[in-house]
């Protein structure tokens, strides 16, 4: 076959043929072939053409979901077969050789965001990463730079912030918050290191057992008043403790 013409169509090539038959190629098979310098083509040369534009196609495409975030082997090969592309190998040893993809950085990349971005403890980050299919050498050496004291700050500025909205009993906000801090991927013991130090602005709990008394003694009084609060004040958290000293100042 006789190419009549080669034409630049944006980053593609049109080559019109003799039969009238017009296909549009790749910039990296128009220099793969030297097509450029050729005047015919046999069917197999156009074949191998054709094989290799749709090759660099979905090459292509992989590159610009790259470039958008860095990716692990695992994302692309899911990609790769949601979109059901040829030649899946050979796009992913392509971006190996060019250190387009590299589980290692991935996992060092994934984990600082994480750790600079995100309030994430290193469980999370370690079971997102075996998600992701990266290597348990890879994932220790990522997560070894989640030192222990950035952990003991990350819970630390977690459990302050929720002391300042706080309205719950010590016992409810420990228990509320070690469920928090360990949906995020902290130890049970850097959890506990920090709540067993933690001081609750009481003034606030008196006012809510105040609050309790006020709405049940309307209604109530005697040992039935003193039966009704204790449910209340139980239900919110309150320790016997709490509750025995305060029925024993407040109901009379």
């Amino acid at each position: 076959m006789k190419i009549l013409n080669i034409k630049k169509q944006k980053n593609k090539y049109q080559i019109t043929l003799d039969n009238n038959e017009k296909i549009s190629i790749n910039e990296h098979v128009l220099i793969n072939t030297n097509i450029l310098y050729k005047k015919n083509i046999t069917n197999k040369e156009l074949n191998q053409i054709k094989e290799e534009n749709v090759f660099y196609e979905n090459y292509d495409k992989v590159l610009k979901m790259i470039n958008r975030k860095i990716r692990s082997t695992y994302e692309i090969e899911k990609f790769l077969t949601k979109n059901e592309m040829s030649n899946p190998e050979k796009i992913i040893n392509k971006l190996k050789e060019l250190n387009l993809i590299n589980d290692e950085l991935f996992a060092e990349s994934f984990t600082n965001d994480k750790v600079n971005l995100t309030l994430d403890g290193p469980y999370k980050i370690k079971k997102e990463l075996e998600d992701n299919h990266i290597d348990n050498i890879f994932i220790e050496k990522a997560l070894s730079n989640f030192t222990q004291d950035k952990i003991d700050q990350k819970i630390e500025k977690i459990i302050q912030k929720r002391l300042k909205t706080n309205k719950d009993t010590a016992y409810i906000f420990k228990q509320k918050t070690s469920m928090y801090l360990s949906n995020l991927g902290y130890s049970t013991e850097d959890i506990y290191n920090h709540l067993d130090n933690i001081q609750i602005d009481t003034s606030k709990l008196e006012n809510e057992m105040i609050k309790i008394y006020n709405k049940l003694k309307s209604k109530y009084d005697g040992y039935t008043l003193k039966n009704k609060l204790k449910q209340k004040l139980y239900a919110k958290g309150f320790t016997t403790e709490e509750i025995n000293n305060f029925i024993e100042k407040t109901v009379h």
